[in-house]
């Protein structure tokens, strides 16, 4: 099977979208994960809700939602454009559609992991007199290393998938925005597209695998260096 110049923007467009996702999103993530547990906020239901909210409605909705927040008749639209940034049917704008629609599967990936997390050694740092930075830094951070892996191998598999919220506020221009979610759709749509569909549902497939492979090579390893 032979892909088209288009066919390969649309996989390399989609690879460096799910990492730049994964890699923006992740220290929010962790910074959420760790105000949901080791903290006493007010609101944190509220606050939690908010998070997981993108689970629920659809991805449609969320891309709505978000082109109306950052389109042009908004005040964060217009102040984007003013200095010159633009968001809406750029590579950007599916960067974010994916960082949104994936963030609830870091938080909660990473929130177990820390919830795991024998609090009797949290309260032997601070009883020696740490402060909570270094609490976090020489306990917190290191064990949750395996949730934290998890967690961007949810979000960067999620993010390949990703299809409503981006068409909505990326658009669908090949060789631009069109990812491979993007390009299925069009060769679904005309006739003797099949085949080339076929073909990028199996790359979709690989890449998924491929990293999930090595999310589990990568914990394997990181259980044999805690266990020495």
């Amino acid at each position: 099977m032979e892909f088209s110049p288009t066919d390969w923007q649309a996989i390399g467009l989609s690879a460096k979208v799910a990492v730049t996702a994964t890699l923006l999103a992740l220290p929010f993530g962790f910074a959420c994960a760790y105000l949901l547990v080791f903290t006493r906020m007010r609101g944190k239901a509220l606050f939690d809700a908010l998070i997981n909210l993108p689970l629920v409605l659809p991805p449609v909705v969320v891309g709505y939602l978000l082109l109306l927040a950052l389109g042009r008749n908004s005040w964060l639209g217009s102040l984007l454009n003013d200095l010159g940034i633009h968001i809406i049917f750029t590579w950007k704008a599916a960067v974010l559609a994916s960082m949104v629609v994936g963030f609830p599967l870091l938080v909660r990936s990473i929130r177990i992991g820390m919830e795991g997390i024998d609090p009797q050694l949290i309260s032997a740092s601070r009883t020696l007199g740490a402060h909570w930075y270094d609490t976090l830094f020489s306990v917190i951070l290191p064990l949750s290393t395996r949730a934290i892996l998890a967690g961007c191998s949810l979000m960067f598999a999620r993010s390949l998938g990703e299809f409503g919220a981006t068409i909505i506020i990326a658009g669908n221009i090949p060789g631009a925005t069109q990812t491979i979610p993007l390009a299925i759709y069009d060769y679904t749509s005309v006739p003797g597209g099949d085949r080339l569909a076929l073909g990028l549902c199996l790359v979709s497939i690989v890449l998924a695998l491929t990293v999930l492979i090595f999310n589990e090579g990568l914990v394997k390893r990181f259980q044999r260096e805690v266990r020495r």
